[in-house]
């Protein structure tokens, strides 16, 4: 189907607003029909540049639909600058056969899809993979048997071990799977307007299933019966269990020689599997382009909708079309707090470790010793070791969870409510929130890579989690997001005997300005964007509070800040 001045009209106005050239020529657009090996049949749609001179093939293969926004900031926009665009639903959505089972099926699908491009006469052996989260994630999994006519790859804000991003902090990440459960249960309800309705109404819908318990049987009632992977997910709480091997794609970090970019955000959920992506990558001598901005998942595709046309456009030409130089640097990144990118030759430049220690008054002091051990390259070391009896002493302050008052969710790395940078002010002044913050800075702090909190912690009874939160301070007394770090405790350990925790925060890029302040937030939770912590070995309806004692002289930041010029 050609296209009508009306799409022409539109396609210059989208073009105009992402600051791209004028289109190179014209496209049309057809029904892709692509066979699997078991027979079931995906569709897609198909941009067809008309150019004698086309650049190669951009697959796409998503569980959204094909229409706005992908039709147009990927398909319209790409064909008439010369590429063929593939945009495929996965199986069981918007009219692919089959059953939609997250994951299991997009290493095979994929591979299949791309023997059925052989096969296309327009098709001249050149191919670019391309998409955001799950399309992410479909492009890791074909990624571990790449194919040999795969010349480059884009990959948005997307992970490679889902398993790690359900389970990883050892709580289940409610508020987030749920919610996108939900969106794919319910996404192919009636017309555009439907949607939308479902998608503004979906927190008020939701709280029943988050607040209920069993979560399970919670979740029924909004679910549906659309989303059986739900309840398997938490029927498999275990890291080990070789049930989630289809939702881990790492082995394609050590496979793939094609080169990448990876765009994220500080405030994705998803940015510290982003720059293990790269890191992996890079340590490989694979070819690999990395930008993170001020994003959250979902923002990345409006604030950030210019920078990513703009790069993906530039990666694909230099990979597919030998074009000029995609990149300046292999690495832009946004420092937050200072608001200004910055062009790097890797992730993360130098830094040395800072260390503060935390006092029962509620401080946060700059320690003159290294990091506990002797040595701040390797926090870890004493992660999950228990302290004999008599050895924690000093400094203690305490807490109480009680998760049917749940310390709630404030922003973060999250799809839950007000995700991002938010003010805590109200959060902090919660009982069951420990703050620990410095006096005002002498001078500003760089603050590059991921922070580590040494803790130790006893906790009555066992079960328990503790959450911890970096905040910078403003000069009016504004306490913002910058890191967040999430663990559930070890529940063997006897009830009272302190633990001492290594957590890795969140990555950062963040500047810490001169006169403000660093403040360490300890809590028990943050709900609904991880589930209640309920006080017992079983998921049921009684809820119990417990107590966190702090000991302080064993707990410490270590924050890894700018090295010295």
């Amino acid at each position: 189907m050609a296209n009508s001045i009306r799409q022409r009209l539109a396609d210059a106005a989208l073009s105009r607003l992402l600051r791209q050239g004028p289109a190179a020529n014209d496209y049309v657009l057809a029904t892709a029909r692509t066979p699997m090996r078991d027979g079931v049949v995906l569709v897609g749609d198909h941009y067809a540049p008309v150019t004698a001179r086309p650049r190669g093939t951009v697959l796409m293969r998503s569980p959204y639909g094909r229409g706005f926004p992908a039709s147009a900031l990927n398909g319209r926009l790409f064909a008439a600058r010369g590429y063929h665009v593939i945009i495929q639903s996965v199986r069981g959505t918007f009219g692919s056969g089959g059953r939609f089972v997250p994951m299991a099926q997009e290493a095979e699908d994929g591979l299949d899809t791309v023997a059925w491009l052989r096969e296309q006469p327009w098709f001249d052996g050149r191919l670019a993979t391309l998409g955001a989260s799950y399309l992410a994630w479909s492009q890791w999994a074909m990624m571990q048997d790449p194919p040999p006519e795969l010349r480059a790859a884009v990959v948005y804000v997307g992970p490679h071990d889902f398993r790690e991003a359900v389970y990883g902090t050892g709580a289940f990440t409610l508020g987030d799977f749920l919610g996108w459960s939900d969106l794919i249960a319910h996404q192919e309800d009636g017309g555009l307007l439907r949607r939308a309705l479902n998608d503004a109404s979906a927190r008020r819908r939701l709280r029943p299933a988050l607040e209920g318990l069993p979560l399970a049987e919670a979740a029924d009632p909004v679910l549906r019966g659309r989303a059986p992977w739900y309840r398997e997910w938490l029927a498999h709480p275990d890291g080990d269990d070789p049930w989630w091997q289809p939702y881990r794609a790492g082995a394609a970090l050590d496979r793939v020689d094609t080169p990448v970019l990876i765009i994220s955000g500080w405030q994705d959920l998803f940015v510290d599997q982003s720059l293990r992506q790269y890191e992996a990558l890079r340590a490989r001598n694979v070819e690999v382009g990395l930008t993170v901005g001020p994003w959250t998942h979902l923002t990345v595709g409006l604030q950030g909708a210019m920078t990513m046309a703009r790069e993906s456009l530039a990666w694909l030409d230099q990979h597919m079309a030998e074009g000029p130089a995609a990149r300046k640097s292999p690495v832009r990144v946004f420092r937050t707090g200072e608001r200004r990118w910055h062009e790097l030759a890797s992730w993360p430049p130098p830094s040395a470790p800072a260390i503060f220690q935390l006092h029962a008054d509620r401080t946060l002091t700059l320690a003159a010793g290294p990091a506990r051990g002797g040595d701040p390259s390797r926090p870890d070391a004493l992660d999950g070791s228990v302290v004999s009896a008599g050895e924690a002493t000093g400094e203690t302050v305490r807490f109480r969870y009680d998760p049917a008052d749940p310390t709630p969710t404030v922003g973060g790395r999250t799809l839950t409510g007000s995700m991002g940078v938010k003010d805590n002010r109200a959060l902090e002044a919660r009982a069951d929130v420990l703050t620990f913050t410095t006096d005002p800075l002498p001078t500003a702090v760089d603050v590059i890579g991921a922070p580590v909190l040494e803790l130790a912690v006893s906790v009555e009874p066992e079960h328990a989690d503790v959450f911890v939160r970096l905040c910078d301070v403003d000069k009016r007394g504004h306490s913002r997001n910058f890191a967040d770090g999430m663990r559930r405790l070890d529940p063997s350990v006897p009830a009272g005997r302190t633990q001492r925790l290594t957590l890795t925060l969140d990555p950062c890029f963040h500047r810490l300005a001169a006169g403000h302040r660093l403040r360490v937030q300890v809590s028990g939770g943050s709900f609904p964007r991880f589930a209640r912590n309920v006080g017992s070995a079983a998921d049921a309806h009684e809820l119990r509070p417990r107590d966190h004692t702090v000991h302080c002289a064993q707990s410490r930041l270590v924050l890894p800040v700018a090295a010295p010029n």
